[in-house]
């Protein structure tokens, strides 16, 4: 069990602080949809301002729900479509400030305002996507795409099935 305290006022502390959270839950355990089960959690209570944190992951090419924090989800998203399809077509982070202004927005949770999502990769091929969904438009920053960069690196390895 692990008793988290997260200081949300110093975001660059905040992110290490995830980080690190996130290397120890998962450093020896081998299963990666209980990997992404702890990340999602630790996005959750350590983000401030979210609505939605998880995974979508790659499933014989489909992009499947995956653990995550928040309202029920869209379960399957095809590739190219929606923040999180686009993301995984392109294979490059997605930053949105108002989804509104996002063409082909999928609106899962209508109160989503602004999202972001990154692509964990291994070895070149896309493993799952994170996925963060806040009800403030231009709510994540580059600061915050390069602390899920960060992320999407250090559990890329332990989160294939």
């Amino acid at each position: 069990m692990h008793d988290l305290l997260f200081d949300a006022a110093d975001t660059p502390g905040l992110h290490r602080q995830i980080l690190a959270a996130a290397a120890g839950l998962t450093a020896n355990e081998p299963d990666g949809v209980a990997n992404m089960a702890n990340v999602a959690a630790l996005l959750w209570h350590g983000l401030p301002d979210l609505n939605w944190a998880g995974f979508y992951r790659n499933l014989g090419g489909d992009l499947v729900l995956g653990p995550f924090q928040g309202r029920p989800a869209c379960i399957r998203i095809p590739w190219g479509k929606g923040v999180v399809g686009t993301a995984a077509a392109l294979g490059l982070p997605q930053r949105v400030a108002d989804v509104a202004m996002f063409e082909g927005h999928i609106a899962c949770d209508p109160a989503s305002r602004s999202e972001l999502v990154v692509p964990v990769m291994l070895d070149g091929v896309l493993v799952a996507l994170i996925d963060l969904d806040s009800p403030l438009t231009a709510r994540f920053s580059e600061e915050d795409e390069a602390f899920c960069l960060e992320l999407a690196r250090l559990v890329s390895g332990r989160l294939a099935p």
